[in-house]
This record gives C-alpha cells, sequence and structure tokens, in this order.
C-alpha cells in the first residue's frame, strides 16, 4: 500500500508578490519606481535627446521627489531606491519621461510619476 501524497494546490504555493524595496532590502522589481533594468538603461543612453533638465525642489521620507524643468513643469516623481534620499534640494537632475528614469547624483534611478 502506498502513502497519500500531499498534493497542495496553487493558493498556499504562491507567494505574496512584494517588493523587497518595501522591507528596507534591495529592490527586487523592475517596475517604474524600482531598480534599473539593463535594458532601460540601454533605452535611456540611446535616446539623449528626450532628457528634460530640471531641478529637484523638494523630497520627502516616503521616496516622493519633487522636481521643477527649465519650463517651469512641476513633476512629481517616486522611487523606492533612494533617489530622494540622495538628491540634494536645489541639485540639478534630469528627467526621462519616456523611460521613466531620473539621472541625479551620479546615478540613474527607476522613477515612477505620480
Amino acid at each position: 500500500m502506498s502513502a497519500a501524497q500531499n498534493r497542495l494546490t496553487p493558493a498556499p504555493v504562491r507567494q505574496d508578490a512584494i517588493c523587497m524595496c518595501a522591507t528596507g532590502r534591495a529592490c527586487s522589481s523592475f517596475a517604474a519606481g524600482h531598480a534599473v533594468h539593463l535594458i532601460q538603461s540601454r533605452l535611456v543612453s540611446a535616446t539623449p535627446g528626450e532628457w528634460v533638465d530640471a531641478i529637484a525642489v523638494a523630497s520627502a521620507a516616503d521616496g516622493t521627489l519633487t522636481i521643477v524643468t527649465l519650463e517651469g513643469r512641476e513633476i512629481e516623481l517616486w522611487n523606492g531606491a533612494g533617489a530622494a534620499a540622495s538628491v540634494q534640494r536645489g541639485a540639478p537632475v534630469a528627467f526621462h519621461p519616456r523611460y521613466h528614469a531620473l539621472h541625479a547624483g551620479g546615478r540613474l534611478f527607476n522613477v515612477l510619476a505620480v
């Protein structure tokens, strides 16, 4: 006689789809506002004419960063990888709206326009 097999249904096997940055660890998602993907990095490099120059005007502890373009348009961005914490108020930044990227302080960030 064989032992009964323990068959798990898909429901208990699934894990919560939560990014590691929500728990203070490194980003595990490439969605807008999370980690920069290699392809995203290459796309922004291949489209240099689409960068928009701006100035950082405010940042919040929740990862929100407000920038103002040189034309005066205010854009609120969110990043879970620390963009708001690493950009000083008044610092020049460059925003790539098509590929949701922010270049600030010598780093490239994946951002979500909110």
